[in-house]
């Protein structure tokens, strides 16, 4: 029962961290699209282009080079797909908390073998998820030096 509680901490902080890797993901995915659209309209904005100064016509090339490259680099990072496995590995990690706490508190009252077989189960349903997650943070994260 104990081992259930604390696989339903575990899986508690797991989902927390994703969701709150989710909401950074979702902010990146807003920079990278809004930002190109601001770009692109301050480029081809009308008034730069009728200003003699050489700097706004450097400014509007840019910004114009800027709102092309950043939807590629966007595509490349493959926010979309992170996200995605983001959102279904904090959802699964939410499901087995709220699952390893029911297994704690009502099918610790079953006879031991029901109650393996539940646990056994759920410790199933978590490998997946868990092998996803340790994929999503190595994807993530920046390589530390060695000392």
């Amino acid at each position: 029962m104990q081992e259930c509680q604390r696989q339903s901490e575990s899986c508690l902080y797991a989902s927390t961290a994703f969701f709150i890797w989710l909401r950074e993901l979702r902010c990146w995915r807003v920079v990278f699209v809004v930002t190109p659209l601001i770009l692109g309209g301050f480029a081809s904005g009308r008034l730069l282009f009728f200003a003699d100064a050489g700097n706004t016509k450097i400014l509007a090339s840019v910004s114009a080079f800027l709102a092309g490259l950043l939807p590629s680099i966007y595509s490349a990072l493959k926010l979309d797909d992170k996200l995605r496995e983001c959102t279904n590995a904090a959802a699964e990690f939410k499901n087995l908390q709220d699952r390893f706490r029911q297994v704690a508190l009502v099918a610790a009252h079953k006879p031991f073998a029901e109650f393996e077989t539940d646990f056994n189960a759920l410790m199933d349903r978590f490998e997946s998820p868990a092998n996803r997650a340790s994929r999503l943070r190595s994807a993530c994260s920046v390589p530390r030096k060695e000392k």
